[in-house]
Order: C-alpha cells, then structure tokens, then sequence
C-alpha cells in the first residue's frame, strides 16, 4: 500500500495551491493508494472524507504539521493540546504517550523548519522523513544516510503544495491501513521504506534504485 504522507491544501495551509479534490483525483491518477492530509499548525475540518474516499476508492488520512521551536514535525493521533512555543522533544514525548506517531518532517532543510541533528537526540520520534519533495537531493541523501546509519525508520512523502508535486516521494507500506490508528500502528511497525514515483514506468520505485 503506497502513501503519501505529508500533502497540504490552499483550505488550511496558506502556501499550497491544491484543492483536496483535484488532489486526490492526481493522487488516484498516479496509483497512490492513500494520502495524509497534514495542514501546517491546524487540525482540518474537512466533514466529506468519507464520501471522497467512497468516491475516488482512495484512503484519506488527517493528521497535522507542527512547526516546534526546533522545527516541523508531522503528528498523528495528536489531540488538540496547545502547541505554540513548544520544543520538538516535549511534543514528540507528548504524542508518544498518548498513543500517537511523530515523523521529523525534511531534517536537513535549509530554511530552519528541520529539527536537524535533533533527530538523533528525540528517542520517541517513530520516523525521520528522509525524502522529501520539497528539499534538495543532497539534503534528503544526508537524512537517508544518518537514519540508515543509526537505525531510524525513514518515509517518504511529497509535501505537496503544488498538484504535480503530489506522490513525487510516498511510503510503501506491507500490510493494508484503513484508519489513522492502523497507519500510527503501521508506522510503530517500522515495515515500510521510501518509494519515488518514475513517470516513464508510470509507476512507483524504491528510492535506492533511483
């Protein structure tokens, strides 16, 4: 099952220009078989989820993006708990123990919204984003290359603000999902890797044969 797991739309998140329907009809087009909806410091009030997974036979997932003093970190299963001012250790530890799962959102960004070598440093985060479709090559090769180094689960998503953007990085997951509780059990599992979409196969490839 391939995920995109970091995708923002012009409702919520300012700086993207997708509308969730056109978004999900290229995630569809693309062979994704789910995507996260994570919006920038904001939990989507989106009340038609059902009816588009129903729609377009796509899973749809809510989670959310915040941006730490240290830098961005994705959250799922994150309740409504004040996150302005707030270190990217006391919101990972926070999530960790209400049963939810954390991923360093594009570590090594250079725009101060990665939490960097943090990552090696924050225990309870389930995963480093390791490729990311808004940051550099050389930038997602030395999150790769870290995580790989110390044993860290790593993802893939696009970080969509922009339509064609959608699934350029997703993760392949082994089982099936069909819920945020099942993904943030998928994503404590760790049996998952990094997959880059190739669009002269048409299809989705891991990214160490890219």
């Amino acid at each position: 099952m391939v995920i995109d797991l970091h995708f923002h739309t012009k409702k919520y998140s300012k700086c993207s220009k997708i509308e969730l329907e056109s978004g999900i009809k290229k995630a569809k087009k693309i062979g994704l078989d789910g995507i996260c909806i994570t919006e920038h410091d904001i939990f989507p009030m989106y009340n038609n989820i059902i009816e588009l997974e129903n729609k377009y036979d796509i899973k749809i997932f809510l989670g959310i993006e915040i941006f730490t003093n240290d830098g961005d970190i994705l959250c799922f299963g994150l309740d409504e708990m004040k996150t302005n001012d707030i270190s990217a250790l006391a919101l990972v530890n926070h999530i960790h123990a209400i049963g939810g799962a954390s991923i360093a959102a594009h570590p090594y960004r250079n725009n101060d919204r990665g939490i960097k070598d943090k990552i090696l440093e924050i225990e309870k985060l389930t995963a480093i984003e390791s490729h990311n479709g808004n940051t550099c090559d050389y930038n997602n090769k030395k999150a790769y290359d870290i995580s790989f180094k110390h044993k860290l689960k790593v993802t893939g998503s696009s970080d969509a603000h922009l339509i064609e953007k959608i699934g350029c990085y997703a993760t392949e997951f082994e089982n099936e999902i069909n819920s945020v509780e099942e993904l943030i059990e998928e994503l404590k599992n760790g049996i998952y890797k990094p997959v880059k979409y190739d669009n002269e196969i048409n299809s989705f490839k891991c990214v160490e044969c890219s």
